[in-house]
């Protein structure tokens, strides 16, 4: 079983789905498909330096890349487009990453024309509020040619129920699968120290980005260690972003925060992640909208408690497991919440150990990798049935 993966990039400053495209095809390789990548060279302003046109390893993986021409937005790369028509028939399936890039629309229509049966996961780009920002782009876009790839695609693939669940009527009720994604196994592994005997530390890791919320993470944290008796907590900011914003952000903090509470610490990855996930005592991703929230299910699998939006797709799972807080975007709710997770050490460490359990039945990659290569079986053998 051969299965290409396409996804617009995959430099990490473009975040979680990056991250998990790689970690999917190499769950996947495990179980014995072949999963190969292809994408543009995209980072931002700049470009990955990686080989152009010709097959390439890439994070252990199998791949071709190619230059994005124009359009940071939807990446346009006719590169990619010309090698997905001579090269899709020899795959078995097609898994496309996201809607609105250019190629989304060149991997679909190859697909189609070669008769290879192809899968989209939207990456919550059809829900309200991510259909919200630039609508009038993406009702050209869907109009033009993405509602065309969406409808014809064999499966849809989403993250959470709640991703299927607010996305448009027409694809939500299309055949699909809901597959969560997985964390890095070595979360699970060692003891962590419960939650209530951590560092008194809230930990934000995330790009810094405006649907994060982090302007009311801050002020309602300021509010609360201030107002509440809580001085001995500390906010780290983990994550990098646009220049402007994160400028404006260390302002805010700036004037705010007098006490030197709050810490801006870069961008983390690897042991330094890791640790900084264990040693937290409450992990806050507050977003105005996630599709999945990658850093939630990490979090989880270290047994540390999470503080979400209910604009967070797996608001819905913590809130059944009893794995953290759900609050909503009112910034009352979240000081509130806020608020009762750095009260409690009990609650902490109660909702650390059922978080947990979560994660260690839901997010793990193998896993993950036989339901997908389940799919594609399904998916062959519905081509070759007459």
């Amino acid at each position: 079983m051969r299965a290409l993966h396409v996804i617009p990039a995959v430099a990490p400053r473009y975040g979680g789905p990056s991250v998990a495209v790689i970690r999917m095809c190499g769950a996947l390789r495990e179980t014995g498909v072949d999963a190969v990548l292809a994408a543009t060279d995209a980072d931002g302003a700049g470009r990955l330096p990686v080989e152009i046109g010709r097959e390439t390893v890439f994070e252990g993986l199998p791949a071709f890349f190619f230059a994005r021409l124009a359009s940071e937005s939807v990446k346009a790369s006719p590169g990619l487009a010309h090698w997905l028509r001579r090269n899709v028939e020899s795959f078995d399936v097609v898994h496309v990453h996201g809607v609105f890039a250019h190629a989304t629309l060149a991997a679909a229509r190859s697909a189609r024309r070669a008769g290879v049966p192809y899968l989209i996961r939207p990456l919550g780009q059809l829900d309200p509020w991510s259909l919200a920002q630039g609508r009038l782009r993406k009702r050209l876009f869907l109009g033009l040619a993405g509602r065309r790839a969406i409808e014809a695609a064999s499966r849809i693939q989403w993250t959470t129920e709640d991703e299927r669940r607010l996305a448009p009527r027409e694809v939500s009720r299309r055949p699909g699968v809901v597959i969560p994604l997985g964390v890095d196994e070595d979360l699970f592994g060692g003891p962590a120290e419960p939650p209530a005997t951590r560092s008194r530390t809230v930990l934000f890791l995330s790009r810094l980005h405006e649907k994060k919320n982090l302007e009311g993470l801050v002020e309602a944290f300021l509010e609360v260690v201030r107002g509440e008796g809580l001085s001995g907590w500390r906010l780290r900011i983990a994550g990098e972003g646009d220049a402007a914003y994160s400028k404006r952000l260390r302002e805010l903090v700036g004037r705010g925060d007098t006490g030197a509470r709050i810490r801006f610490v870069g961008w983390l990855s690897g042991d330094e992640k890791r640790r900084a996930l264990r040693e937290a005592a409450l992990l806050a991703l507050p977003s105005r909208q996630e599709n999945f929230g990658i850093v939630v299910a990490e979090a989880m699998a270290c047994g540390t408690p999470v503080l979400v939006s209910e604009a967070v797709n797996l608001a819905s799972m913590v809130r059944e497991a009893g794995a953290g807080w759900v609050v909503s975007l009112d910034h009352g709710d979240l000081r509130r919440g806020l608020c009762e997770a750095l009260r409690s050490d009990e609650e902490r460490e109660r909702r650390g150990r059922a978080a947990l359990s979560v994660a260690e039945t839901r997010f793990r990659w193998p896993a993950v990798g036989r339901a997908l290569a389940a799919v594609y079986s399904d998916l062959a053998r519905e081509k070759r049935a007459p």
